[in-house]
């Protein structure tokens, strides 16, 4: 009620408890986001527009660009297609779930072009020798952020391989420190200035991560024939893990594979560029098969990392995806009282101390005046491929005055199976205080193919009430 501490409210039955459950990926999405990612065929872009194929590098699918179907419609082995990335290119195509393209101009996000990254869910940035412009800079971080893959292949410092002055350590480091849309260290990592000449990086111990145990095989070891790693960062991105280590590294230093989340969509990095080399291409270059390396998994590690990054980690290499429209929150405008949710004791109630926006339950965290905390819950698992929207009704009140300090909050978060907050979706405050209810919506598209929770959690101040009352909750797929 406005003005005034709320009494404890009428409840039946309540569970307490965690809430949410996300595999993944960091999220702060604006309500305004457009997700990047789309239904099936996953859609990748390997980009050739930045020195990829100066010196001995052939860093591409095939010859035919952009679309190497043309070179061969039906590929059945490496060699069908012509580069040192063909049997990456080739795996995918195979699968039937996967339509490849290749950039060869400057990237953009939002435009006409056939190759803009708005008609893309992951682009592969295999060892790019050449700056990114500040205009293309936007473009990456923009597609990520909304919901697109980035996948990251770097190599040892001083590759420079056409000579301009820069290489892909300087280049990856300038996307993620010098652009426009986000340069506060936004994936967690940096690339370290380090040329590693050889090892076998090993994978760490987790059953559950889709890249290291994805359709495509399980991941033991990567190879390292001169190359480099990552620092980790997680208190600028908690996203971010470390995946396979040089021997004698963990932890946040020396990660030869990491992944990482930033808004919806997800990010790769692998720190050398010869695991994913298969020997063949264009004469003329002097390559190396890191691919099917007999001491390492290499293949599978591209391979589930590209489906993990598409979104396509329920079913990619061949699997279908159900789309069907569909609003998957049970009990999701409180109707049937305290089930299915996850929630502190009398957040769902039918108390007359606030209006349900329709029926007579609704949920209903803060208010009471005094210093606490609130939880609301519930986990689901979005079918992979598909677009899916969260959507609520909220309403705000409260006793504050003040018309510039947030003393009370609410935050819309996602958190992993550990408990560990990956994101946040909204923050709201008393300040956000109105008349009435206002419908909120965010995307979770990025998410498709996970178990994902929703958490609201209320954070109340000593002294005055803040309500923040929610209803008539959906989360639709389509």
């Amino acid at each position: 009620m406005l003005g005034s501490q709320r009494s404890r409210r009428k409840v039946t039955t309540v569970l307490a408890g965690l809430g949410l459950l996300v595999t993944g990926a960091a999220l702060q999405v604006s309500t305004s986001a457009t997700p990047a990612h789309a239904a099936t065929p996953h859609r990748i872009l390997f980009d050739d527009g930045h020195a990829e194929e100066a010196g001995n590098a052939d860093w591409i699918i095939s010859t035919s660009k952009p679309d190497p179907l043309s070179q061969d419609s039906s590929p059945s082995s490496e060699t069908d297609w012509t580069g040192a990335l063909s049997s990456w290119g080739v795996a995918l195509q195979k699968t039937g779930d996967y339509s490849l393209k290749t950039a060869t101009s400057a990237l953009t996000y939002g435009g006409s072009a056939a190759t803009d990254l708005s008609n893309f869910d992951t682009l592969v940035l295999p060892e790019p020798n050449t700056l990114f412009t500040t205009a293309e800079k936007t473009a990456i971080m923009n597609f990520v952020k909304n919901g697109g893959g980035l996948f990251m292949v770097s190599d040892h410092t001083g590759a420079d391989r056409n000579n301009d002055g820069y290489d892909a350590v300087e280049i990856f480091n300038d996307l993620m420190t010098n652009n426009s849309v986000d340069s506060t260290d936004p994936f967690g990592f940096s690339v370290d200035s380090l040329s590693i000449s050889s090892g076998y990086p090993a994978a760490i111990s987790d059953s559950a991560d889709p890249v290291l145990h994805g359709s495509f095989g399980t991941v033991t070891k990567s190879l390292i024939a001169s190359g480099t790693t990552a620092t980790l960062k997680p208190a600028d991105n908690s996203s971010v893990k470390g995946l396979l280590y040089r021997s004698g590294y963990s932890g946040n230093t020396g990660a030869f594979f990491a992944t990482s989340t930033f808004g919806s969509g997800r990010v790769a990095f692998w720190g050398d560029s010869s695991p994913i080399d298969d020997g063949t291409g264009q004469s003329g270059n002097t390559l190396y098969d890191g691919w099917n390396d007999t001491g390492a998994t290499n293949a599978a590690l591209a391979l589930n990392a590209t489906e993990w990054l598409s979104g396509a980690s329920g079913d990619g290499g061949g699997g279908g995806t159900d789309c069907t429209d569909t609003q998957l929150l049970g009990n999701a405008g409180f109707e049937s009282g305290a089930t299915t949710w996850s929630a502190t004791s009398g957040v769902i109630t039918n108390s007359s101390g606030e209006s349900a926006r329709t029926g007579s339950y609704y949920a209903w965290l803060g208010g009471n005046g005094t210093a606490g905390t609130e939880t609301l819950s519930q986990s689901v698992t979005i079918p992979s491929g598909c677009s899916a929207t969260l959507g609520l009704y909220l309403h705000i009140d409260t006793a504050e005055t003040t018309t510039s300090t947030a003393y009370d909050t609410l935050q819309v978060q996602v958190l992993n199976s550990s408990g560990t907050v990956l994101g946040t979706l909204a923050s709201y405050s008393n300040l956000n205080a109105a008349s009435g209810y206002t419908q909120r919506s965010f995307s979770l598209s990025g998410y498709a193919g996970q178990a994902v929770t929703l958490r609201f959690t209320s954070t109340e101040g000593s002294k005055l009430q803040t309500s923040f009352v929610i209803d008539d909750t959906a989360l639709d797929v389509t």
